[in-house]
């Protein structure tokens, strides 16, 4: 794999193949960053798209300032909330009550691997129903890996809005999940 520097030099001087590779290298951080916004399949493929002929258009100024695959998340990010705009879905109006991966301790056991899989259907599922900043902060932060800093670069949310988010979002998630399992612990 190239690194970013090569790859958007080589971008820029009209490589086909090499903004293939940068598509390649942030497709899923993209698809993410779409997906936690809209729930349309068509319009999230058709965002898909349009973000990354936004990448292209713009990739010249691209400074390095931050890593490539922050930026490309912000113009994700900003695409899919503009996306909204359009359609007249505010993300603040989305009310409170309302793949995020899971690591579990591996074990050969076929029967525990299988529930492991239901679990984190089950998670993946819940995540989908907190409102969209959380669902989007959680999946920033635990699926792409990114720090808080890298968060608040992306959504433009100040660095203590992306912490206060990242808990709200825990705390309904393990809600979420007490009240499916029917228990009052979970860990």
């Amino acid at each position: 794999m190239m690194d970013d520097r090569a790859l958007v030099s080589q971008v820029l001087s009209g490589d086909r193949k090499a903004f293939k590779q940068l598509i390649k290298q942030h497709e899923r951080l993209v698809w993410h960053m779409v997906g936690r916004l809209i729930n349309h399949q068509e319009d999230r493929e058709e965002l898909c798209q349009d973000v990354f002929l936004r990448v292209y258009e713009k990739l010249g100024e691209f400074n390095f300032q931050s890593k490539l695959s922050t930026w490309v998340a912000t113009i994700a990010y900003r695409q899919g909330v503009n996306h909204l705009r359009k359609k007249k879905i505010e993300i603040s109006d989305i009310p409170e009550e309302e793949s995020f991966t899971i690591h579990f301790v591996s074990n050969e056991n076929l029967e525990e691997k299988l529930e492991d899989k239901e679990m984190n259907a089950l998670v993946l599922k819940l995540v989908d129903q907190l409102p969209a900043q959380y669902k989007m902060v959680l999946t920033l932060y635990h699926v792409d890996q990114m720090n808080y800093q890298e968060i608040e670069t992306v959504t433009g949310m100040p660095e203590g809005t992306v912490k206060s988010y990242l808990f709200r979002a825990r705390h309904l998630l393990k809600e979420k999940v007490k009240k499916y399992l029917g228990k009052e612990e979970w860990i």
